[in-house]
């Protein structure tokens, strides 16, 4: 027989936070730092999704530098995929460990092709034996037009280079940069072998914000997304020595067998790397990936703008529901709790925080920006991008090519794509611009929302944060109306 639950659920239309007493002078005295992970802690609670018109290299590197993190989508081949996560590693450090290098043998136009395959603009020059010869600078191959010139015309020679020990300390870096006037500060060892480089531009990068996510190296955060397939062990494998910091298995059903066989073989292959599991939208599901050791819960089934499965499966918990069941289940064990999708404004994003998730996955909003990898176009004379669900016609059949190139012998190839159900599908959007100036309207509203909840932090969100179920009419009333909106 079947059952049907006693309670109705709930979704961010359905609820308003009730407006309590607060101490703060100002929004900007809320803090909105919080666990991603169990060891991994953002200063913002958002995260870029993990999709193909959302987040790359761009999308990645600005989330980092505002607070959060973005996770690299994995319908790319294995090898693309952990060349993105380097690049955001190589964006921004206190030190780079394995810097760029070229032979002594090497031309300026191979030093071009060198330096654009990995988006920088200066180059290490090194003997067969990794020891340092030279430096090459964009001061030194502005105005170079022969591409067969050797890199050692116009290289600047190592007896003209300020050097320093792999063991030194940052701020005597900042010192010896700032006493030298250079750019660059290679790190060799006692035998001459590069072993390292200190950059100017990471020094004021490190110096001048106090919003950058950062691991212990001084690199920044990103994450990047695997499936539950033999390859993808071997993908997780790839993207750990790029330096991932958190690794995300991407399925629509996360309560399944499969996902938490592949989550303990994760877990166990790679103990250093935070993994989490979803998506999921019940308490039993969330129950499941916690023992298997996730460090972390991603939740929802449907909610997102893109997504039709609750309409093609008739399968989905309305997501305040959702991460309310899933909280429950995550406190045991302090595993924190992803809202993934449904977001449209910022006070959806407070909503999700108050019903005990600590971050939250969003697309919609990211979508339209500058740094989103999606197709942009114009029509009728306006700027748009091209977006799609993961779940999508298209998604799907590119996803079949991808299969091919990567001779996917253990899955197969999928079935043909005239079989294939969707539950995605494919929009536009317009242009947004920088996708800053959107997160900072973002976060100005979450910060509004925690001060009418009487709360300066998450934790005291969750403690003090009150739903009062609303009416249509209610709903109605929420938003602006009676009015022409300019």
């Amino acid at each position: 027989m079947v059952k049907i639950r006693a309670i109705p659920a709930i979704t961010f239309d359905d609820v308003l936070l009730v407006p309590k007493k607060t101490s703060s002078l100002s929004r900007s005295d809320v803090d909105l730092s919080t666990q991603l992970t169990k060891k991994i802690r953002l200063k913002i609670p958002i995260i870029s999704a993990n999709m193909d018109t959302v987040t790359e290299v761009k999308m990645a590197i600005a989330l980092a530098q505002a607070g959060g993190i973005g996770i690299i989508h994995r319908f790319l081949t294995i090898e693309e995929q952990a060349r993105q996560v380097n690049r955001v590693k190589r964006f921004e450090n206190y030190k780079i460990d394995n810097p760029i290098t070229a032979p002594t043998s090497a031309t300026f136009g191979q030093l071009q092709e060198i330096m654009a395959d990995n988006n920088i603009t200066s180059i290490i020059i090194v003997d067969k034996d990794s020891r340092l010869k030279g430096l090459v600078t964009a001061r030194d191959w502005m105005f170079v037009k022969d591409t067969n010139i050797p890199a050692t015309k116009i290289m600047t020679p190592m007896s003209k280079l300020i050097t320093a020990l792999p063991t030194i300390k940052f701020k005597e870096a900042q010192v010896l940069l700032l006493k030298h006037k250079v750019e660059k500060l290679p790190l060799v060892d006692r035998d001459g072998k590069v072993k390292g480089l200190i950059t100017a531009h990471d020094v004021r990068a490190s110096l001048s914000d106090d919003k950058t996510v950062r691991d212990e190296k001084g690199r920044l955060l990103v994450g990047a997304a695997v499936g539950i397939k033999e390859e993808d062990i071997i993908r997780a494998g790839v993207l750990t020595e790029a330096g991932v910091d958190v690794i995300v298995i991407d399925i629509a059903h996360g309560h399944s067998t499969h996902l938490i066989k592949a989550l303990k073989k994760l877990k166990k292959n790679f103990p250093g790397v935070e993994v989490i599991a979803g998506n999921v939208a019940t308490y039993e599901g969330t129950r499941e990936l916690v023992e298997a050791g996730a460090d972390a819960i991603k939740v929802g089934i449907g909610p997102g703008s893109l997504c039709t499965t609750r309409v093609v499966a008739g399968a989905g918990i309305p997501q305040i529901t959702a991460v309310m069941d899933a909280v429950k289940a995550g406190k045991q064990k302090h595993v924190p709790i992803i809202a993934d999708g449904g977001i449209r404004y910022s006070g959806d994003v407070v909503k999700a925080l108050a019903s005990g998730a600590s971050t939250v996955m969003i697309g919609s909003f990211f979508y339209g920006t500058r740094e989103s990898p999606a197709m942009t176009f114009y029509r009728h004379g306006k700027r748009y991008k091209l977006i799609r669900g993961m779940a999508s016609l298209t998604a799907n059949n590119d996803r079949r090519k991808l299969d091919i190139i990567t001779k996917n012998a253990l899955g197969g190839i999928r079935s043909p794509v005239e079989e294939y159900t969707a539950e995605g599908v494919e929009a536009i959007v317009p242009y947004s611009g920088a996708v800053a100036d959107i997160i900072n309207q973002l976060i100005g509203g979450i910060r509004s929302g925690f001060s009418y909840s009487g709360a300066d932090n998450i934790k005291e969100l969750w403690k003090k944060a009150e739903f009062v179920r609303i009416s249509h009419s209610a709903l109605i009333e929420s938003h602006p109306h009676d009015v022409s909106t300019m």
